[in-house]
Order: structure tokens, then C-alpha cells, then sequence
């Protein structure tokens, strides 16, 4: 008989139960049905939810039936997979970093100058010091006075007559402070020229009727011994009038008193050396009086400055009043200045006629340039010009003025 095979059928055979539509619940497996029973189980038996076991035991299982060969290669292979995934994603994938920010540096502020040109003599100076106020000191240079203190540290020397042929010198000094000065004598009204342009304190012992007059005016910064004993001193190794000194120790404390801290004025034009290779004025001779006032330079090559003598004798000074020896005055550049000269109606003092111009032979780097001063008036500063008008700058240095009746009182040989 043909037709439908139907399966044998026992009779102690259920019919297959049908199946329950599939129930999701939040967080569980779809495909596994949990009981009540199994969400009150303890946790060591729910392993259905949480059976990462299971998976450990098939991999110890497998781990087991390897032999020590495959088990090395095995390890080896997950390294060598694992560093060249991280090699690859090094390289490939990972994104470049940002570059670093680099953040604009704050400006430095500008360090002061350690150094400025002094505005007295153009050599190099802590600017504390070109702040000083200047101080013009009358220093005497009779025989009796020889060998003073002091001149060597002056930035500026004027040297005149005062009286009876008997040359004086104006010192002014700013940035140096030499605490042995002398002997300071007394003032003359021409000398007040030479300080006025300066803002110069005028230091001295009295003076002619005429500089008195002018100097207790009002108009300048007055110094007088007479009024300001204390900042002065006598020593025992000179005879009066020859033995008045003072120092800057003293000199600075009355300035200050007097409220003279600082000094405005027109500084000279400086430049460097620049010695010329054949001197042309290797010797210079001054006859601004008589023998014992005659000034005579040598040019000293190596220093590129100016030994100075006169009287016939190296000018030497002190430098303390223990020095036994002294050092020789060497100005670095030293000026002539022509000018008309005459005595006054008491036939003692000098009359110098400096305001206006005249002859200037100014001797600096072994060489001469003759060429013209210029002052206007008592206050202005004296300035000296070139054959062709333009200003004859200075070596930086001392500078040595001498006023000289005439041109023939200047003579120099190379």
C-alpha cells in the first residue's frame, strides 16, 4: 500500500510540549530561559550569568594538551601579533600630537649700562658717579707749595697767573675723589670763568677783592674756608699760607649740606686715542711766566700722554701725606690758549681777557692742531674749532689748559 509513512508511535510517548514563545528581559541572555529559582539562587550558582570559567577551563584544557614546543610558539605568536598591532598603530593610526604650545618669551628688561662716559674727562665711569656735582679746587703752585696733592685725579686743569708771576690751577674733579688736596689758596675772578661753565662748587681760602665780590653774588656754588672752616685743615709740614688741605671726604659732606648734588653742564667732544706714527710734537714748551714757572712736556708714546715738568724739574705731586716719593703729572691732552693778558690797576693781580676767542694749540696723539677758543661769557663753556670751523674733539682723559699772553710763548719740535 502506497501512502503516507507515518513514524511508529509508542505508547508510553509524550507528545513533544510546545514550545513558549521567547521572553526578553533587560540585561539577560534571549536565548536562555531563567527560572525564579535560578534569580534566587546564591551567586557562586548562577554561573549561566556570569561564566567566564567556563571559558578559562576550555582554554586550560586546550593549554593542557599542548607540549612545551606548542606552547612557546603559541606565546610567541600573541606577543609578536600584540607588538606588531602596536607598531601599526604607532605608525598609522594614532593621530600626530599637537604640537607643544610654545609660549612667546617675556622681554628681559634692559640691564643698566655698567659704564658711562664720564662728562668731565669721557673715560669710562660707573654713571653713580657722573652724577656727582663738579668742584672746582684753587690749588697753589709756589715754590713753597711744591710738590702739591690732588692734580693728578683733576679731570680738568686750568693754569694761570695769579699774581707776580706766580702760576695757580683750577682743579675740577666729579667722578674721582682724592682725600688729599692741596694747599688750597685763594681765588681770582678769571678762575670763576673756568668753574661757572661747569655748575662747579669754588673751593678756596679768600681771594682778590674782585672775586670775592663776584663769588659771594649769589650766583655761584661758594666754598670759601673762611665759611666753612670744618671741611678744611692745616698740616705741620707746610708754613702758612702754604698748608690749607682737604678731601673729599669733607668737600662731599659739605656740598651735600648745601644741597650741590649734582652739576649740569656742556661736556667737551671726546674721541679714542689715535696716536700718529711719526710724532710731530714730541716736546712742548709753555713761557707762561718767568724759570721757575715755565711748563715743559715730553710725549710718552706708550701712555699716549704728556710728562709734564717745569721749572726745569719733572712735576711731581704727593698722593698722601706719607708719600716720600710722589708720582709725575701726565696729562693726556694739553691745550695753549692765547690770551690777552695784563695787569690790574693795582700792578699785582692778572687781568685775562677769556671771554671772546682767540689762538688754541691743542696737543694730543703725539701731534699739533692749531685752531681757534671760543667763550661768549662767563657762563658759557669754552669750545675750540679746527681751520675749518668744525669742533676739535678731545682724547678722553685729563685736559691741561694754559693761558699764554701770545703765540710766541707757545713752542713744540717733533
Amino acid at each position: 500500500m502506497q501512502g503516507d509513512i507515518k513514524e511508529p508511535r509508542f505508547d508510553n510517548q509524550k507528545p513533544a510540549p510546545k514550545p513558549k514563545p521567547m521572553e526578553y528581559n533587560t540585561g539577560q541572555r534571549p536565548d536562555i530561559e531563567i527560572s525564579d529559582q535560578d534569580l534566587e539562587a546564591p551567586e557562586a550558582k548562577r554561573s549561566i550569568l556570569k561564566s567566564p570559567h567556563k571559558h578559562f577551563k576550555r582554554f586550560w584544557n586546550f593549554w593542557l594538551g599542548l607540549n612545551r614546543l606548542e606552547r612557546s610558539a603559541l606565546v610567541l605568536g600573541i606577543l609578536l601579533i600584540i607588538g606588531a598591532g602596536t607598531l601599526g598603530y604607532i605608525y598609522f593610526l594614532r593621530p600626530d600630537p599637537a604640537p607643544p604650545v610654545v609660549h612667546a618669551a617675556a622681554k628681559p628688561k634692559p640691564k643698566p649700562p655698567t659704564t658711562v662716559p664720564s662728562p668731565l674727562t669721557g673715560l669710562p665711569i660707573d654713571p653713580a658717579l657722573a652724577k656727582r656735582p663738579v668742584t672746582g679746587i684753587m690749588i697753589e703752585n709756589s715754590v713753597y707749595a711744591r710738590p702739591q696733592s690732588g692734580l693728578q685725579d683733576a679731570g680738568v686743569v686750568y693754569e694761570a697767573v695769579a699774581e707776580g708771576g706766580i702760576t695757580r690751577f683750577m682743579s675740577l674733579f666729579q667722578d674721582a675723589q682724592p682725600q688729599y688736596i692741596g694747599p688750597v689758596r685763594s681765588l681770582r675772578p678769571y678762575y670763576i670763568d673756568f668753574a661757572a661753565p661747569f655748575q662747579a662748587s669754588i673751593v678756596h681760602v679768600g681771594g682778590s677783592p674782585d672775586a670775592l665780590g663776584e663769588v659771594r653774588s649769589g650766583n655761584y656754588r661758594d666754598l670759601d674756608q673762611f665759611f666753612n672752616s670744618g671741611a678744611f685743615s692745616r698740616v705741620s709740614t707746610r708754613a702758612a699760607p702754604h698748608n690749607v688741605y682737604t678731601s673729599f671726604a669733607k668737600l662731599d659732606s659739605l656740598n651735600q649740606a648745601k644741597g650741590f648734588t649734582s652739576s649740569l653742564y656742556t661736556t667737551w667732544p671726546r674721541k679714542a686715542d689715535k696716536k700718529i706714527a711719526v710724532p710731530t710734537a714730541k716736546t712742548i714748551d709753555l713761557a707762561i711766566s718767568g724759570p721757575d714757572f715755565y711748563v715743559h712736556y715730553d710725549y710718552d708714546a706708550a701712555s699716549n700722554s704728556y710728562m709734564r715738568s717745569e721749572g726745569g724739574a719733572p712735576h711731581m705731586e704727593l698722593v698722601s701725606a706719607d708719600d716720600k716719593t710722589g708720582v709725575r703729572l701726565h696729562p693726556k691732552t694739553v691745550i695753549a690758549l692765547v690770551m690777552a693778558y695784563s695787569i690790574a690797576g693795582d700792578g699785582q693781580h692778572s687781568i685775562y681777557q677769556d671771554n671772546g676767542s682767540g689762538t688754541a694749540y691743542i696737543f694730543q696723539d703725539g701731534g699739533a692742531t692749531v685752531g681757534t677758543w671760543e667763550k661768549t661769557d662767563t657762563a658759557s663753556q669754552i669750545s675750540f674749532k679746527d681751520d675749518k670751523g668744525l669742533p676739535i674733539k678731545l682724547n678722553a682723559g685729563q685736559v691741561w689748559l694754559t693761558l699764554v699772553g701770545g703765540s710766541n710763548k707757545v713752542t713744540y719740535k717733533p
